[in-house]
């Protein structure tokens, strides 16, 4: 095995070549940049390597590849996470099937930023993993942990380094590399598009694996207990060397000063070493705090750890004083140093251990765990009763499911291709707004939905893994003016294979239909220079853009075929207005004497409008807005009126 001097940087994109990566993409922005290079610069030839145009369209391009096995990472720095917060939320309810992770580099200081945010928070705030190297050497073995994780949780995991991990330098032995997987198998489930019921349930599954996650970690190598005494220290990431070295010092200049003997031991201590701060391992944490009377905590930016410590204590009534960043033992803003550590923790060690009598052991605190479970069992199932006695008892609700209107020129747009692309293997990557009721039977032309404008984005994931498929992007004409813009130049600048679909009907249908830069009004009421989405995309260098109405759907399932053929990104654009916004067509009706029987119109469509009496299709007067689909449909011609 080789043995070379490594930037930190250098040592996370070597680990990740390590675990296999197989698609690496970002956004370039220091501390962060020399992952993403580094990967491109050591390629062994089967990991694809893009900039994409922001973190947003990075983080969504890799979940892409992720949602079909490969292993991806993202990288970026701390103010970069706020660009990639929309899918970042949304992916830790959705999951991933491949190992996925985003390195987000934090710069204490600020170095060269606006903020010294602190990407921990953002890992409790989405409740998702983090890891926290201390030194390049640990970056290197613990990027692969994280790929590990991230697969057996089915999550997307955070790996949080800072400026002097990045760029810090060391001397690592190489490790050889696990094979990257080459191509992915994308497996269409429900459980890619998210719907407020699928979130809801996701919510709960997140929760309860929290405490599992908190019990692993406490497991975890590099999370480290070790020494004793009535005095602790808590540290992590870059922190945890300033304390070792800081340690070190103040022993070698006891021994000079002949005031202890000269052994380990002179001073003692505990130390707790957090490498994984979200979910926070309470078990060991229970562990390092039993037997103390103060704890000193030193880390960078904010107090995560010192207000995880101190939560604990207040759980298990642990008479343990906490000293950090909240109480001015440490400095509130900028990085640390060796120096910094090493006054904090002389003063810390010099000080007089208190209230001795109010020490207690790891039995005891484990025995308050017990009880303080038990009590809220007890609570909950008061509670349960409670509810029980005083919910009266309701009617069951009827089951309602969501659906396109009747008319809608959506269920014509999806229709158009899912009979182009019939017998192919194709998959339909949707986005937020009304279509992604597309999802539903019998059209079930959604196949992911995550965030806003990530339609786009995923579908280019969904193509680095599996380069074979027709990969369809479906996206509304609101919703290509929020964020979807983006999407469409990464995609050609990064030479991707995508049929782009836009579905523009002329608002912003599911929020009240209120105006957009495309329909040239304003919330003042002005008339507005309005925005052509063809001239966007052909200033955007998309290749072939085609404009028709998608309830000609002999003319719309051509227009699908010949994009998709087409090498690069092409275009179709469904132009139809929303029912709500256009008067309707003559209704049409059916010939009972015509109807066959066969319920194609019913299967196919799913449109309310048209349902079954006795044996034959009938059309709902109330609710037919004349589109004429069903009528191009029929193969009796039994569906009769004036098409529109």
């Amino acid at each position: 095995m080789e043995q070379v001097l490594l930037m930190g940087n250098e040592a996370i994109a070597m680990g990740a070549i390590r675990a296999g990566v197989a698609v690496v993409t970002g956004y370039p922005g220091t501390p962060s940049t020399e992952i993403l290079e580094t990967v491109a610069r050591k390629n062994p030839g089967n990991i694809y390597v893009e900039w994409s145009v922001n973190e947003k369209s990075a983080l969504e391009v890799a979940a892409g590849a992720a949602y079909a096995g490969l292993r991806t990472m993202v990288t970026m720095k701390q103010v970069g996470l706020n660009v990639a917060s929309d899918p970042l939320m949304s992916l830790a309810y959705i999951g991933v099937e491949g190992g996925m992770v985003i390195v987000v580099a934090d710069d204490p200081g600020p170095i060269s930023s606006q903020t010294e945010q602190d990407t921990r928070h953002f890992a409790s705030f989405a409740k998702l993993p983090v890891f926290d190297p201390s030194s390049p050497e640990e970056a290197y073995q613990m990027i692969g942990d994280a790929f590990a994780y991230s697969e057996e949780y089915k999550t997307p995991v955070l790996f949080r380094p800072t400026t002097r991990v990045c760029h810090g330098s060391a001397s690592i032995v190489l490790e050889p590399a696990q094979a990257a997987s080459s191509a992915g198998a994308f497996v269409k489930n429900p459980k890619w598009t998210i719907f407020p019921r699928l979130s809801y349930e996701k919510h709960l599954q997140i929760e309860a694996r929290r405490p599992i996650l908190e019990a692993d970690f406490s497991s975890y190598p590099c999370n480290i207990l070790t020494g004793s005494g009535k005095k602790g220290i808590a540290t992590g990431g870059i922190s945890y060397a300033y304390t070792c070295e800081a340690i070190q010092a103040l022993k070698e200049c006891r021994q000079r000063e002949n005031d202890v003997q000269k052994n380990s031991s002179d001073i003692d201590y505990k130390l707790f070493k957090v490498s994984t701060p979200h979910p926070f391992p309470v078990r060991l944490a229970l562990e390092f705090l039993s037997g103390l009377d103060e704890v000193l905590v030193i880390e960078e930016l904010d107090p995560v750890i010192e207000k995880e410590l101190i939560f604990l204590c207040g759980q298990y009534h642990l008479p343990v004083k906490v000293f950090g960043k909240l109480s001015g033992h440490t400095p509130q803003a900028g990085e640390n140093s060796i120096e910094i550590a090493r006054k904090a923790i002389t003063k810390f060690l010099k000080k007089p251990n208190q209230d001795e009598d109010c020490r207690l052991n790891l039995s005891t605190l484990n025995a308050k765990h017990e009880d303080i479970n038990n009590k809220e069992e007890c609570i909950a199932e008061e509670d349960q009763q409670t509810v029980e006695v005083i919910q009266p008892e309701q009617p069951a609700l009827p089951v309602r499911p969501s659906v396109l209107c009747a008319g809608c020129p959506h269920r014509a747009s999806f229709y158009a291709v899912k009979k182009a692309m019939k017998g192919k293997k194709a998959v339909f990557s949707g986005d937020i707004g009304c279509y992604t009721l597309g999802n539903a039977s019998p059209l079930e032309m959604v196949d992911t939905c995550l965030c806003m404008g990530a339609g786009i984005t995923i579908a280019q994931g969904l193509h680095r893994a599996e380069p074979d498929t027709v990969n369809f992007a479906f996206i509304g004409d609101s919703t290509f003016f929020h964020t979807g813009i983006a999407g469409v130049i990464n995609a050609v600048y990064n030479e991707t294979d995508i049929v782009l679909i836009i579905l523009d009907n002329s608002t912003t249908a599911m929020t009240g239909h209120q105006p957009h830069p495309g329909t040239g009004k304003t919330m003042m009421g002005n008339i507005a220079e309005k925005i052509s989405i063809p001239a966007v995309l052909q200033a955007l260098g998309v290749k072939q853009i085609t404009t028709c109405n998608p309830l000609n759907l002999k003319q719309a399932v051509a227009a699908i075929q010949d994009a998709a053929a087409v090498r690069g990104v092409s275009a179709v654009i469904f132009e139809y207005p929303c029912i709500a916004i256009a008067k309707p067509g003559p209704q049409f009706t059916v010939d009972p004497g015509k109807c066959s029987g066969c319920k194609r119109c019913i299967k196919e469509l799913g449109c309310p409008a048209i349902t079954w009496k006795v044996d034959k299709a009938e059309i709902d007067s109330a609710l037919c807005y004349g589109c004429s689909l069903c009528t191009q449909v029929c193969s009796f011609a039994a569906i009769g009126g004036e098409p529109v």
